[in-house]
């Protein structure tokens, strides 16, 4: 019994520690479950994702437009504006250059693009794991310091960044990123996405693209690009403003090295070719760039509107401006006009082009457009419309008229001397701007007859109609005025200005190409040339005598009441130039005469604008005026001025005079010139040693003979009183 007893306590106890046994067995079996099951859970979900992510880039691949069509979107119009010359001194929007092929880019360009930015492109389905695995290392050692994932962006994300999405930084739009760039590698090969991403991707300076940036940067066509150039281009991308050329000259030479470095590295180059490269010595294009030129494309850019239709591709569009012209007028205006005022410029050649256009001192201070915006009173400028009108009348340039006291209509002009000279001939006249013979000549042909000639020659601002209109106190634009005086010079013949003559597309494809206009003729072909008679009188002696450039000129000066305008206006070898100064406020400027520096400006300008254009004779020989009669100041009201020459630099210079005392009560007679004195003046005789003799006295003066006012063969309607 006890052996039994002995058996069964031996069996319980052997059971029991089977039981321990398979206990102490059963716990890590619990745990093997478990991670049996989070395994199956894990594939499970992995399996979800990658079905997920399958469909995400299947609907991706569905949405992308075509090839042809990507090639065709851009953000916003890029218009890129040429001058004569040809040069791209001005662009607007994004600026994406020529598209080229991938057979038209160069090898060097390619695989430094690939070398830089994804050396595996060629291997990896849009996503780069060994990107990712080195971003996602780079994380884990910068937690909490801010810094973001680097180095993880493919070749075809970036291209999915730049096309479909923002810049911004956030782990929603980074998958996005890459479900895009898995879809575009299952959509389009390798070429057509390194295509792609060649031709859009941003370089900086508005650039996108290689060949915008070869441009913008080297001012050539990418398919020309060399070794050192292509690395500049190829460091931009990591940092377009940090590494541009023309911001940091020196962070761009370094990171082109480090291109170089990189491409030895990856195996496209030879290192013997990495130093043979000479980033250093590469040739940036000139910035043509002028603040001053931002006046032209500011007028001549909405006239786009007009000249083709409406459209989203880019476009370049072709100027008339002159850069060279451009920088003179912008000197000329800087160097002249006087503290406090502002100065406006326009020149335009004989066909109507506008070469330059200046309308302030600075754009950035002031982008108010004065050369074509401003309106503002042409003072004795705007004789010019007076004379002719009253030529066309019947009016001779050598007929005689009374400089003597008026009074027309309750209004008395006067005279800036303070005196009358009495009988004198036209020329004189016109030459010395004498206020009371303009007014009775547009009394007699009628204020309405010189409105009538001033819409013909293109003024399009209300023109009163009173007797003191003949002074110019109708306001005008600059750019107007100086039109008239262009067809003037075309002798009589109408030359709207222009700006455009050219429209093409990136690819060169024709939208607009300006014809040759013929002009209308706005006046008879002698009138035009009594007028520049006229003119080059008053150049040639008169108060316009500092616009003189050492070749014919033609052209007259305007000053307004109390100094607010100052103008000059004429024309040279088939150039014809319009100068105002003044303030915006219209207050006063001490000194400011058209015969000053207005007239300085000009021949500032014009030195330099007609320097390789040959010298052109008028068709008229200039004849001197017999007598200096009056400084250039043609106020209506006022203080008088003193008479006389003065020199280029408002300085009084002594002339000859008949001997008489001028001292005493009574008023001397008007200073005598002596004809050689003034051919010495003007450059056309040598000076005589001996002094040239003793002046002679005039012959005497028969009285004023009766003028006869013969009406024009055709009369032009009558512009509207008040107007």
């Amino acid at each position: 019994m006890r052996r039994e007893r002995q058996q069964v306590s031996a069996g319980k106890s052997s059971s029991s520690g089977k039981g321990k046994r398979a206990s102490a067995k059963g716990a890590p079996s619990r745990w093997w479950l478990w991670s049996r099951r989070a395994l199956r859970w894990g594939l499970a979900l992995l399996l979800v994702a990658a079905v997920a992510l399958a469909v995400a880039v299947g609907i991706a691949v569905q949405r992308i437009p075509s090839f042809e069509e990507l090639k065709k979107s851009q953000s916003g119009q890029t218009i890129r504006v040429h001058a004569a010359d040809g040069t791209v001194f001005f662009s607007m929007g994004p600026n994406y250059g020529r598209w080229l092929t991938l057979g038209e880019t160069p090898q060097v360009m390619q695989d430094a693009m690939v070398a830089v930015e994804d050396r595996r492109f060629r291997y990896h389905p849009g996503v780069d794991p060994v990107g990712l695995a080195r971003a996602g290392v780079f994380a884990v050692e910068n937690i909490g310091t801010g810094r973001r994932m680097q180095g993880a962006s493919t070749i075809t994300q970036q291209l999915a960044r730049n096309v479909f999405l923002s810049n911004s930084y956030t782990w929603s739009r980074k998958m996005r990123e890459m479900v895009l760039a898995m879809a575009l590698e299952w959509k389009f090969s390798k070429d057509e996405i390194l295509e792609l991403y060649l031709n859009k991707v941003y370089f900086g300076g508005g650039s996108y693209g290689i060949d915008a940036a070869s441009r913008r940067f080297f001012g050539h066509s990418a398919t020309e690009m060399s070794l050192s150039e292509a690395a500049v281009v190829a460091g931009l991308v990591k940092a377009p403003s940090r590494y541009s050329p023309t911001a940091d000259a020196q962070a761009a030479l370094g990171r082109a090295g480090v291109v170089l470095n990189v491409m030895v590295d990856a195996g496209v180059i030879t290192q013997s070719q990495a130093d043979a490269a000479k980033p250093a010595d590469v040739q940036l294009a000139q910035e043509t760039g002028q603040n001053s030129a931002r006046y032209f494309t500011d007028w001549a850019l909405p006239q786009l509107d007009m000249l083709i239709d409406e459209g989203s591709e880019a476009i370049d569009v072709y100027t008339t401006i002159d850069l060279d012209m451009q920088r003179a007028a912008t000197a000329a205006i800087q160097a002249n006009v006087p503290a406090g005022a502002q100065g406006a410029l326009v020149s335009v050649d004989r066909d109507g082009a506008v070469r330059a256009m200046v309308g302030g001192t600075d754009y950035v201070e002031s982008n108010y457009n004065r050369a074509t915006q401003a309106v503002r009173q042409p003072g004795s400028a705007w004789k010019v419309f007076v004379y002719m009108a009253a030529l066309e009348a019947g009016y001779k340039v050598n007929d005689e008229v009374v400089d003597e006291p008026v009074t027309i209509r309750g209004w008395s002009p006067r005279n800036s001397s303070g005196r009358f000279s009495g009988a004198m001939d036209l020329r004189s006249a016109f030459a010395y701007s004498v206020n009371t013979v303009a007014a009775k000549l547009g009394d007699e042909v009628g204020t309405s007859s010189v409105a009538n000639m001033a819409r013909r020659f293109g003024i399009t601002t209300p023109i009163n109609t009173q007797p003191s209109m003949v002074l110019g106190t109708s306001e005008v634009r600059v750019l107007d005025l100086t039109a008239a005086f262009a067809a003037i010079a075309r002798k009589g013949v109408s030359a709207a200005p222009y700006g455009i003559t050219k429209v093409t597309t990136a690819d060169g494809r024709l939208l607009y190409q300006r014809e040759a206009a013929r002009g209308t003729v706005l006046v008879d072909s002698w009138v035009a040339a009594g007028i520049t008679d006229l003119m080059q009188s008053a150049v040639a002696t008169g108060t316009g005598r500092a616009a003189q450039i050492g070749r014919p000129v033609a052209g007259k000066t305007g000053t307004t009441s109390s100094n607010k305008d100052g103008w000059f206006l004429g024309f040279s070898s088939g150039l014809t130039t319009g100068v105002w100064m003044g303030r915006d406020d219209a207050k006063a400027v001490g000194g400011l005469q058209g015969g000053r520096a207005p007239a300085r400006a000009f021949a500032d300008f014009m030195r330099v604008a007609v320097a390789r254009r040959p010298v052109e004779a008028f068709d008229t020989d200039v004849q001197l005026p017999d007598w200096q009669l009056e400084e250039e100041d043609e106020i209506h009201f006022g203080e008088p001025g003193e008479g006389g020459l003065v020199d280029d630099n408002g300085m009084p210079i002594e002339l000859p005079y008949d001997g008489r005392d001028p001292g005493g009560d009574a008023a001397p007679d008007p200073p005598v010139l002596d004809r050689r004195w003034i051919d010495e003046q003007t450059g056309r005789r040598p000076s005589d040693a001996n002094g040239g003799g003793q002046p002679k006295a005039p012959p005497p003066v028969a009285p004023p003979p009766v003028v006869k006012i013969v009406p024009p063969k055709t009369t032009p309607p009558s512009a509207p009183p008040g107007e």
